[in-house]
């Protein structure tokens, strides 16, 4: 008889909703507020049920007011509540900038630990759903840059529902993205090609209970000895798909999550290979490639090979009818790894 736990096979938004479930089951401070996450169970359904389950106190819908609702949670922590809002989409978390950097990440800091801010914003990101310049943004480096938040970015399943229940337990404000393109099943990038379900995906098969997966750990899709790819989130399955049509033994990184960084693991790799290609799907200038580009520079200079390589969105509004020229995919990644490995 074997003692490992019971799995089931889950999309992302089912671990993400056995998420939720699992944790207000276990603690009754636990709460879940947003747009439209009780009855109807949210845009995307990943919270459906738990209201029902869980009673209209500890699930309930608030008015469209992104600032509001973080403003909300925030009070409530400081009665001893851990919410856990919902921002529909990333594009609308700008109204709440102002509650998450000055309130939630300073709180701990301005009250000399008499209040902590287990805050976990969760918000489905980035784009592949022709959801033009109002439903694609990856607005991660904005959050990455503010001391006092954990930004989170899963890329599986099983992921998702393991940095989730961290991110609930943690005493400090996170910023959970949660790639939407990939909430049905892993998106190589091929948008012409049908969709892939994630049942057919190893990373499927979720622990029904609790279970956790560490902040600030990194983790090794594919090793290799030939050049380090650092991606997060849909970039995962997009690299790891182009790896494999070119023949390249690549180590693949998977960050999970950007703070805190998994900077031993990103720096043993680049050691190793020499050589190192970063991707996203977030815009150039000050994205979230520039710092991780920054930081191999300063760890592993001695050790590069060619220079560093950033495949990531243009500096330009995410544009509806030329998404995929947008898009960081095959073809741009593809002639990356070329460059990298000709120097």
């Amino acid at each position: 008889m074997s003692d490992a736990p019971e799995t089931k096979t889950m999309n992302m938004i089912q671990a993400i909703n056995s998420a939720l479930d699992v944790m207000m089951g276990r603690d009754q401070d636990i709460v879940v507020l947003g747009e439209d996450v009780g009855y109807f169970g949210g845009v995307f359904k990943a919270t459906e049920g738990l209201q029902a389950k869980h009673g209209k106190t500890r699930v309930f819908d608030t008015p469209i007011t992104e600032c509001g609702i973080i403003g909300v949670a925030v009070g409530m922590c400081t009665y001893g509540l851990r919410p856990v809002p919902e921002i529909q989409f990333a594009d609308y978390i700008y109204p709440a900038l102002d509650q998450i950097v000055s309130e939630a990440a300073r709180l701990r800091y301005r009250s000399a630990g008499e209040y902590t801010a287990p805050i976990t914003v969760r918000s489905p990101f980035g784009g592949g759903i022709f959801g033009g310049q109002t439903h694609s943004q990856s607005p991660e480096g904005i959050f990455t840059h503010v001391a006092g938040l954990k930004t989170v970015v899963p890329s599986n399943p099983y992921d998702a529902k393991g940095l989730l229940i961290s991110a609930i337990e943690d005493n400090d404000p996170v910023i959970f993205f949660e790639p939407k393109r990939i909430y049905n099943g892993p998106f190589d990038g091929h948008y012409d090609r049908p969709v892939t379900p994630w049942s057919k995906h190893p990373t499927s098969a979720v622990p029904q209970g609790y279970y956790k997966v560490p902040l600030g750990k990194a983790a090794i899709v594919r090793p290799g000895e030939d050049v380090t790819v650092l991606a997060y989130g849909t970039m995962v399955h997009v690299a790891a798909a182009v790896i494999e049509n070119q023949g390249v033994d690549a180590e693949l990184i998977d960050l999970r999550t950007l703070v805190p960084l998994d900077m031993e693991t990103i720096a043993a790799s680049v050691k190793k290979t020499g050589r190192c290609v970063i991707v996203h799907e977030a815009t150039k200038t000050s994205g979230f490639g520039a710092e991780l580009s920054a930081l191999v520079q300063e760890h592993c200079f001695h050790h590069l090979e060619a220079p560093i390589q950033r495949v990531t969105g243009w500096d330009t509004p995410y544009p509806h009818s030329l998404e995929w020229a947008y898009y960081p995919g095959p073809v741009r990644l593809g002639e990356a790894l070329k460059r990298v490995m000709q120097d």
